[in-house]
């Protein structure tokens, strides 16, 4: 090899060293040695290299990933439409995977309380503490809510809690279309199931979802809506979320007029 090739060559080398490329690695193993007996046949023809195949994985992958966000919302309609009774639809919401959310998510939040207690609340989503512990309303805003029931003659026992989202947003954030347009098809039916005498709407996110209402809480709240469910017309309450209400005490005063609104209703309707 003349000199100054064999330079170039060791330059090659070096430069090489230098980037971290100080193995020589194949896709495939290689028998050093039988490799000075074993001749290859130029003639024979050789499947492709693993190479091709590795830079078609990320589009791949990446057209895996976009299959299943675009299908989620059906996935999720006709897996809650199978679920005949809550257990079913709690154990199919766990096994969900077609919300973003749950990866980044601790735990699934999916209700608590009591379904014949024929009282349903539905807020946003899950937050820090709730995230943590599986529950929903259990961190300083459910302490509040826990409290705003007490003075209307209900609890955990004689109500149901569940959230729009089973999954907590990062950092509270507001849910995307997409990942609301996820979780609907599982509140539906949850609703369906729950089969409640009166709906009461927790926010702005949950009037907006469950109603399909545009408009802000403040002109939603504190008037009578009607749910349409499996052929009922069931009552709805929007009213404040008890995480706004923290924020802005004085507001207490409207929140505490929908409750009695809802006292009201629960009389008329012979609900305890």
């Amino acid at each position: 090899m003349p000199a100054m090739e064999r330079d170039d060559s060791f330059g090659l080398l070096r430069w090489l060293a230098d980037a971290g490329a100080d193995e020589a690695i194949l896709d495939a193993p290689v028998d050093r040695l039988n490799a000075a007996v074993s001749r290859p046949d130029s003639k024979a023809v050789r499947p492709s290299p693993a190479k091709p195949a590795q830079s078609c994985a990320p589009a791949a992958a990446l057209a895996a990933a976009a299959v299943s966000l675009s299908t989620a919302p059906g996935a999720a309609r006709a897996l809650a439409a199978s679920c005949t009774n809550l257990a079913e639809l709690k154990a199919a919401v766990l096994a969900f995977e077609g919300c973003e959310l749950k990866r980044s998510a601790t735990n699934t939040v999916f209700a608590d309380g009591a379904p014949e207690g024929r009282i349903m609340l539905i807020g946003e989503a899950p937050g820090a503490e709730e995230d943590r512990r599986g529950l929903p309303f259990v961190g300083r805003a459910g302490q509040l809510l826990d409290r705003m029931l007490a003075a209307i003659g209900l609890d955990r026992s004689r109500a149901y809690i569940t959230n729009v989202l089973m999954w907590r947003p990062p950092q509270n954030r507001e849910p995307s279309p997409e990942e609301a347009a996820t979780c609907l098809p599982f509140l539906t039916r949850h609703i369906e199931l729950a089969n409640p005498e009166i709906l009461i709407l927790l926010g702005a996110v949950s009037a907006k979802h469950v109603l399909g209402q545009t408009e802000g809480i403040m002109r939603l709240r504190g008037k009578w809506s009607v749910y349409q469910c499996a052929g009922r017309a069931i009552p709805v309450m929007p009213t404040l979320h008890p995480a706004y209400l923290l924020r802005q005490p004085s507001a207490k005063r409207l929140a505490w007029r929908d409750l009695l609104a809802v006292r009201e209703k629960m009389d008329g309707l012979g609900l305890t």
